[in-house]
């Protein structure tokens, strides 16, 4: 029997825009209006108004602790409005959860921004520091009686480069230099609000928060000893997995790692520009290892590397994304299976990972891929938003429940 420490962080995740339905406040909801054939949000998973269904099934499952994201839009539509009705919709969320006996783990920013920020630039205007931590004084103010763990960003590189380098998701850029740019401004909103949160509690005489970024990190292998790959994978590796994080530690703005964790690239480089060197992965389909519905490798292995790499720094680790999509739920089940094998095997080598939370509790919408891609435990169907509970994740609530498996 594989035994998890005491206490450990049992859960699964999710964000506002891919669950609740209807925000139309914010950048993406106008983005997926834009195009003809590209899938909208609308009414996603009906989240907003079923949260109590799904955080029943949630306790029914075993959970202990359950990630969510607040949506800034809904908050603040306007630049300087506070809507209190929105306020208080969270504060039932969160109370919600805690009267399950479910630790609430508050995202502020996952991805999505108010239209009205979008319109003036987004991260990039002058002053989105300012509003960011404008929002954050108001939901900290609000919650800090009933929330321990906060996320200030959610995975800060995979949103530059999707949408400032790449330009897949809003607003659509091309530009190594805005990325690198946007990535800068997000750690800087981080550090800043890390030291808000932190100020709060203590003016309230509260016992410290936990506060953390989600950290997506990715294991990177060249696709062979050429040598502009290997030091493509160099330069991945130090900029996309430790750069962030290292800054954020030099400032001491971690209580803890929030790890999200999904697949590995084989790397390709296509020239030695800093573009190519940066951007590149192998597009001739080189891989051998099994794939999830977005052809994403499925690494367990990757896991547990990560989580040893992240042993110098001497912070406890909580899993804050870590999950499959898949039409097969047995795939699941293997892929949870093994993961948590990995995780088991870090803590056994000294890793202090402190929580797991599955990626996702239902499914849901995911970005620009829409509906199709299925990642929850939960079965979701999209007509009705009747819920189904799969097999894997009565699996995974054994584990939950036991702290430990087979």
């Amino acid at each position: 029997m594989l035994r998890f420490p005491q206490n450990f962080l049992w859960g699964a995740a999710s964000s506002s825009h891919q669950v609740e339905g209807g925000n139309i406040h914010n950048d993406w909801w106008q983005w997926e209006q834009g195009a003809s054939g590209r899938q909208k949000s609308g009414d996603a998973c009906r989240h907003y108004r079923m949260f109590r269904e799904d955080f029943d099934l949630a306790q029914s499952l075993g959970h202990n602790a359950h990630r969510f994201s607040i949506e800034w839009s809904r908050i603040e539509p306007e630049e300087g409005r506070t809507m209190d009705s929105e306020v208080g919709h969270y504060r039932e969320v969160i109370r919600t959860l805690k009267e399950r006996g479910i630790e609430p783990i508050v995202t502020l920013h996952h991805f999505t921004n108010p239209l009205w920020l979008a319109e003036k630039g987004g991260w990039l205007a002058p002053g989105a520091i300012e509003s960011f931590l404008r929002y954050v004084r108001i939901i900290v103010e609000a919650y800090a009686e009933d929330v321990k763990y906060w996320v200030t960003v959610n995975e800060p590189m995979v949103y530059a480069h999707q949408s400032y380098v790449l330009g897949n998701w809003p607003p659509q850029e091309k530009s190594l230099r805005k990325g690198m740019k946007v990535a800068e401004v997000l750690r800087d909103a981080h550090i800043e609000a890390y030291r808000i949160i932190h100020a709060l509690y203590k003016a309230k005489n509260l016992s410290s928060p936990m506060v953390t970024f989600a950290k997506n990190m990715r294991v990177f292998v060249p696709c062979n000893t050429a040598l502009k790959n290997i030091l493509s994978v160099y330069l991945k590796n130090f900029l996309f997995n430790f750069d962030f994080m290292g800054k954020a530690i030099k400032t001491k703005t971690l209580d803890f790692i929030g790890l999200n964790y999904y697949t590995r690239d084989l790397v390709e480089a296509g020239g030695w520009s800093p573009h190519r060197l940066l951007v590149d992965v192998c597009g001739k389909n080189h891989s051998t290892l099994e794939k999830n519905s977005l052809g994403w490798d499925i690494y367990p292995e990757g896991l547990l590397s990560l989580l040893l790499g992240l042993r110098k720094y001497n912070l406890p680790v909580c899993i804050l994304e870590n999950g499959i999509c898949t039409p097969d739920d047995n795939r699941r089940w293997n892929f949870i299976y093994e993961h948590l094998k990995s995780v088991h095997a870090a803590i056994q080598k000294g890793v202090r990972v402190t929580g797991y939370m599955y990626w996702s509790l239902t499914d849901n919408f995911e970005w620009d891929k829409g509906f199709v891609p299925r990642f929850g435990l939960i079965d979701v169907d999209y007509k009705t938003c009747a819920r189904t509970v799969r097999e894997s994740a009565r699996k995974f609530a054994a584990v939950c429940r036991a702290n430990a498996f087979e």
